[in-house]
């Protein structure tokens, strides 16, 4: 059973095998709009609205707050600061780790219900387990950043997760902390696969900011693999990526 709905401002597509999943799509539904009434920047009645106005104090942050800040600081920490959550304005702006961490609860909610075939995605994020409805390899497909219509590669993460972080769909809204918040420009689109799709948003923001550098910090760091488009077009993949594109 298949359905696509707009949740978080943007298209999330639940995909799940296997008989009787109509109430378990609307549980994994009803858990993205829980994320988004905590975490969107976009609402002012969200929760991490009301902290940056400062009308909730840290003792009253929830579970799920604490948790995704820990695993910020977490990824700042690996990252050599590259990733961070405090905007240029100094604010706190977790999108860019919340909605791995959240496809990744989401796939929880499925495997705990007993279902072992399903694909998750949203915003190009996705978590995918098993097999399709054909009986094949869920496969994803890495778009061109010039000509949204093309397809330039295509990936079959087989249980791991995928994430592309760019500029190419939203505009400038990752910038080099080292650089006093100066915008991305030489690059476009970075995909990463990690061992979860969490995994593979959080490294994949912090390897956007990094600009051309940031294929290098993929290629060196254990368990992931990616795929860069420069702006001129030009594609860096790291050395196993091919692997993941044999069916």
């Amino acid at each position: 059973m298949r359905d696509t709905r707009i949740l978080m401002g943007m298209p999330i597509r639940v995909d799940i095998g296997g008989a009787s999943t109509g109430e378990l799509i609307d549980t994994v539904f009803g858990y993205f709009e829980h994320i988004d009434r905590r975490f969107s920047t976009y609402r002012a009645d969200s929760e991490i609205a009301a902290i940056n106005r400062g009308d909730v104090p840290v003792a009253d942050w929830s579970g799920e707050m604490m948790e995704v800040l820990a695993l910020a600081r977490q990824t700042k920490d690996e990252t050599d600061g590259y990733f961070d959550i405090r905007t240029p304005d100094g604010s706190l702006d977790p999108s860019g780790i919340v909605k791995g961490w959240a496809i990744r609860n989401a796939a929880g909610i499925v495997q705990r219900a007993g279902i072992s075939d399903f694909f998750i995605e949203a915003g190009g994020d996705i978590q995918s387990c098993g097999k399709n409805a054909s009986g094949q390899d869920w496969s994803v497909g890495i778009r061109n950043p010039f000509n949204a219509h093309e397809i330039v590669q295509v990936v079959y993460p087989r249980g791991r997760g995928v994430a592309t972080s760019g500029t190419y769909v939203r505009g400038q809204h990752i910038y080099n902390p080292y650089g006093i918040g100066s915008p991305i420009q030489d690059i476009v689109s970075l995909t990463v696969i990690g061992a979860d799709v969490l995994e593979a948003d959080r490294f994949a923001t912090a390897a956007f900011a990094m600009g051309r550098d940031g294929i290098f910090f993929i290629e060196q760091t254990p368990g992931l693999e990616g795929y860069l488009v420069d702006a001129n077009g030009r594609a860096t993949p790291t050395t196993g990526f091919g692997a993941l594109c044999l069916p």
